[in-house]
Formats: structure tokens, C-alpha cells, sequence
């Protein structure tokens, strides 16, 4: 039973609060436990899009809108923790594209920056700043900040990637910007491969100076990836973690290959389960080959090549391949680590 005092001390409190309330104040100590939390506290939830059930609607989007109407035909992948915010993670975007046999999706450039993962499909192109690459399965393609970029289908097949975007960062410091080409391709002005032969071969022109904070080489062939991640194999150094993980780098200045996105690539091999690994930074992960399943807190999801899985922050989770895998994946890692804050634990292996 409250006593007289504590009564009075309350309602004093309370004529305190409402009097500083038009003045747009608010009392700290009445939210600090929900600003400061001891361990992060997130509404993003573990989620998996299995390709074979989300590729009808893909196909579908392709029969009731083009892609010059839509200027990008992209079905978003939206986090069930976080529906209506066009997130996959709490500071990132996901959804996949489709681009069909002779369309183009109109040239625009953008603050915010961008991936592309290829998922279905080849022979279809993205075009930077007037240099067009061609993508295949598994290519790992970079959009840097405010360049022009347009993408084609040349091809008689449809071509399916996945799209990775810091957009709900950009949000958060209100900084998008925007602008269209005022024709539908931006002008090509060098050849296929440019910058691939000028940065991309552990070489760089003389005299280069690296012109921004994304890596000059925009495509990060597949074939390459995986022959690396086998050459690897053979000292069969397994992260207990990780399997066999290599990062996406600036060849310019070893950096991540993108200033607000980390890119990850992974061999997982047959009969392989990883320690239990958690980590400050959201996770999305895209299946390029094999069969597993991974245990994300209390969920158990079983995948297989072209699905999207995500894992929240600071949730624990193992991989388990049924057979040899590979694990596309990215995250916001690398502005945690820039700014001082991101955080792993492998204290449960």
C-alpha cells in the first residue's frame, strides 16, 4: 500500500513530466533501459525464402508489369519482424530482380549503394558508369554510390539476382538522393572486362589512385571464387566457426569490397557442423550450392541452392551440411567495425 509520501512524490513527478512535455522534453531515466539494453534488442526475426516457392511469383511479376514500368521489377524480401519497412535486416535491404529475355531496366543512379548476387541465369548485364559486365550464377556484382547503372537481357532466358542495399541506412541520416538517365542506357565507353584487367589481376595502372570507397573491380566472378575456395581446401584449415570463409576485398587497399556492406563467401564440406557462433551484425545468407540446414536459436531451416535465409543480431546458430556447400552472405559488419562496436562470441564452442 503506497504511502501519503510516496503519493506525493509520484504525483510531483508526474506534474514535472507533463509540465516539460510542450517543451519537447522528455526525462531519461523514464527510456534508459530501453536506449542503453545490456545485449542487443532487435525486432528482426530468422526468416528463409526457399527459391522453389518464391520463383512463381517472380515469374508472375514478369506477366503483369515490364521492367521499364517498374523501373526495377524486384519482389522485396521483407523481414517478418519488420513487414511494411521494406528491410531484411534492421539496416538492410534484400529482394530479388528479374529481367527478361530482350528488357532493360532503365538507367538511374542512387546514394545509396548496391550488390547484386546472381541467382538464376546467365548472360544477362549490368552496366556501370559506361562499363557493361556479363553475370552468371554466383557472380558477386557491386553498384557504388551515385554511378550510373542499367541492366540488360540479350539472352532468350530470364536471369534472377538478388539485390543487397544499405537503403535503410541512408534513410537513417535522411541522405537519399536520386536521378534517371534520360535515356534508357547510360553510354558504354569501355569494353567488357575494363576494369577486371586493370584492377582485378593483382596488378594496378601507374600512378592509380583509388577514386572512392568502393573497389574499382564491379564483378567478382563465381568461377574465380570457387576455384579459390578450393585451392584453399587442400590445407583443410576449417574455422570451427566459419568452414572455410573468405572475404570480398578492395584489391586498392585490402578494405571490403564495399564501404557499407561486408560480402562474404564460404565452403561448408560434406558432414561439416560448425561451433555455435553469434555476432553483433544481421546476417543474410544466399545458397550457391548443396544441402544443409541451420539452427538459428530455437528454429531448425533446411536449404538448398537459390534459398535466402536471415539471421538476426546477436542470435546463435550452427550450420550443418549435408553435403558440400556454399554460402553467399552479407551484412552491415563493416560499418560496425569501423565505428568501434561490432562483436563476435565463439565462447560456446
Amino acid at each position: 500500500m503506497a504511502t501519503a509520501k510516496q503519493t506525493s512524490i509520484e504525483d510531483a513527478r508526474q506534474d514535472f513530466y507533463d509540465r516539460m512535455s510542450p517543451g519537447n522534453m522528455t526525462p531519461l531515466w523514464q527510456v534508459l533501459h530501453s536506449l542503453v539494453t545490456p545485449e542487443p534488442s532487435s525486432t528482426c526475426e530468422s526468416a528463409i525464402w526457399h527459391y522453389d516457392e518464391v520463383r512463381p511469383f517472380i515469374e508472375e511479376a514478369g506477366n503483369i508489369i515490364t521492367a521499364e514500368e517498374a523501373e526495377r521489377r524486384v519482389l522485396i524480401l521483407e523481414n517478418p519482424g519488420l513487414r511494411g519497412q521494406s528491410r531484411i535486416t534492421t539496416s538492410l535491404y534484400a529482394g530479388l530482380q528479374l529481367i527478361l529475355p530482350g528488357e532493360i531496366a532503365p538507367s538511374h543512379r542512387h546514394t545509396q549503394s548496391a550488390l547484386r548476387f546472381v541467382v538464376e541465369g546467365e548472360g544477362a548485364y549490368t552496366a556501370v558508369d559506361g562499363e557493361r559486365t556479363i553475370m552468371r550464377e554466383g557472380d558477386f556484382v557491386i553498384t557504388p554510390t551515385w554511378t550510373w547503372h542499367d541492366h540488360g537481357n540479350e539472352t532468350d532466358r530470364p536471369m534472377v539476382w538478388m539485390d543487397g542495399l544499405d537503403i535503410p541506412m541512408i534513410q537513417f541520416f535522411d541522405a537519399s538522393f536520386a536521378e534517371r538517365y534520360p535515356e534508357p542506357e547510360h553510354p558504354i565507353s569501355r569494353p567488357v572486362g575494363d576494369s577486371e584487367a586493370r584492377y582485378g589481376a593483382g596488378l594496378l595502372p601507374d600512378g592509380y589512385r583509388n577514386a572512392g570507397p568502393s573497389s574499382p573491380v564491379f564483378n567478382y566472378p563465381y568461377a574465380r571464387t570457387r576455384e579459390a575456395l578450393e585451392q584453399m581446401r587442400r590445407r583443410a584449415e576449417w574455422d570451427p566457426c566459419h568452414g572455410l570463409r573468405m572475404r570480398y576485398v578492395n584489391p586498392v587497399n585490402g578494405d571490403y569490397a564495399m564501404p557499407s556492406i561486408a560480402t562474404f563467401m564460404q565452403l561448408l564440406p560434406a558432414a561439416f557442423e560448425t561451433a555455435p557462433y553469434r555476432s553483433s551484425d544481421g546476417i543474410v545468407f544466399s545458397v550457391v550450392e548443396g544441402h544443409g540446414e541451420t539452427r538459428i536459436g530455437d528454429r531448425v531451416y533446411q536449404w538448398g541452392p537459390r534459398d535466402i535465409f536471415v539471421i538476426p543480431s546477436w542470435t546463435s546458430y550452427v550450420h550443418v551440411a549435408s553435403e558440400d556447400a556454399v554460402l553467399f552472405s552479407f551484412s552491415d559488419r563493416v560499418v560496425q567495425e569501423k565505428l568501434g562496436f561490432w562483436r563476435e562470441d565463439r565462447s560456446r564452442n
